[in-house]
């Protein structure tokens, strides 16, 4: 990009949210980080906002709608996008005080038009600003019953958002949080129609929210606290009590009728324990242990992890990485165009004044909005203030748009 300009490849990446060459709709390259959730904190948060959420609904519209119990789950951008329709509202609020993060609801059309329909009494056949006005209203409502639950019953204070911005918009182009995030899906119904409202907390606000609420992510190694005579120590499964000791200890014999005391300088075989100093003669205590155990009595046993194997997706190095919000006020070519048509040199040259030039578009066709000169939107001319305009009515899918270019 030395010379000012953007590949075609990331032009597709900004304007459908396809991940290519590791950058994603959320502005950022690769995968993001990895994050291990508190799941049942944050599903208690969302029950405890249902009755809420209810009541706000119910008291903003008039009319009474019914919650159902509320879903969270983690989850990314690919799994999202299965749930929505192709046009959705967006209402970014990220946390930007006491927790900070993204922080994104969505809603169907319909949804926002029946919710506009309620508190205005008036009918409305397209999401306009003055929807998204009430729609906003109504999400900045929730937002502040969630701040009131989470320092009601936690330990933070102060917790803020920004200024929230709706946006009526395809699915594609709606900015997710980065990497995997947590998804809270509240279902809602009004007169037998069913509706919901999506929460995505991206990764850094909802290790926040969590934080805030007294909860944590579970221990990476899974490893379950376990009783060795009175001492606690990660045993991965192994089953280790008082007098008899049940575990396989590789390189012992058998032992049995009576052993000489083990004394104080005894190691502990299990991981993460101090030395035992246990002093107590073995002898009559007639142990039968089986040959092969697992664990040799005088040595330590090396900590064992999960292998974790390299990123393979092809994406930039950790220098290289950035948001691609850098990039957000490069000036680009728009064109709309009307038709194509080809003539002979003959033809062009006898052109002249009042001459009809046929071109390979239809009345009342939809023309091409380009962008420096591919293809990626169709739209309708339309009049504002005696000067020309285009409407979009469609954006081209990334498939259609690798079609354009061939």
């Amino acid at each position: 990009m030395s010379d000012g300009a953007i590949s075609q490849d990331e032009i597709d990446a900004l304007l459908s949210g396809v991940a290519i060459d590791g950058l994603n709709s959320s502005g950022h390259v690769g995968n993001g980080p990895t994050y291990h959730f508190d799941i049942p904190t944050l599903q208690g948060l969302a029950d405890a906002l249902k009755p809420k959420l209810e009541e706000n609904i119910n008291k903003t519209t008039s009319v009474t709608f019914t919650t159902e119990n509320p879903v969270v789950e983690q989850t990314n951008r690919d799994h999202v996008l299965s749930k929505l329709p192709e046009v959705v509202i967006g209402i970014n609020a990220d946390y930007n005080a006491g927790v900070k993060g993204s922080h994104l609801y969505l809603m169907a059309p319909e949804f926002a038009l029946k919710i506009f329909q309620l508190v205005s009494s008036e009918e409305a056949t397209e999401v306009d600003d003055m929807v998204l006005s009430v729609v906003s209203e109504f999400v900045a409502t929730h937002i502040s019953a969630e701040i009131q639950e989470v320092e009601s019953k936690g330990n933070a204070s102060g917790l803020g958002y920004g200024t929230p911005e709706t946006l009526n918009e395809s699915k594609a182009m709606i900015m997710f949080p980065q990497g995997d995030f947590v998804l809270a899906s509240y279902p809602l119904t009004y007169e037998g129609n069913a509706y919901t409202l999506w929460e995505c907390i991206g990764g850094d606000a909802a290790e926040g929210l969590t934080k805030a609420l007294g909860g944590g992510a579970a221990d990476d190694a899974g490893l379950t606290p376990i009783d060795l005579g009175g001492m606690n120590a990660a045993a991965g499964g192994a089953q280790m009590g008082g007098a008899g000791m049940a575990a396989p200890m590789g390189g012992m014999q058998q032992m049995g009728g009576a052993m000489p005391n083990m004394g104080m300088g005894m190691q502990q075989p299990m991981g993460g324990m101090q030395q035992m100093g246990m002093g107590m003669p073995m002898g009559g205590m007639g142990m039968g242990m089986p040959q092969n155990m697992g664990v040799n009595m005088g040595m330590n046993v090396p900590n064992v992890q999960q292998l974790q194997y390299p990123n393979l997706q092809a994406g930039l190095n950790a220098g290289e990485q950035g948001n691609i919000s850098l990039i957000m006020d490069v000036f680009m070519e728009m064109t709309v165009e009307l038709g194509r048509t080809k003539k002979t040199i003959k033809d062009i040259l006898g052109m002249g004044e009042g001459t009809i030039i046929e071109l390979d578009k239809l009345a009342g066709e939809p023309v091409d909005i380009l962008v420096n000169h591919k293809k990626i939107a169709k739209g309708e001319v339309v009049v504002i203030d005696e000067n020309f305009g285009v409407r979009v009515t469609e954006i081209l899918s990334p498939m259609e748009r690798v079609t354009e270019l061939n």
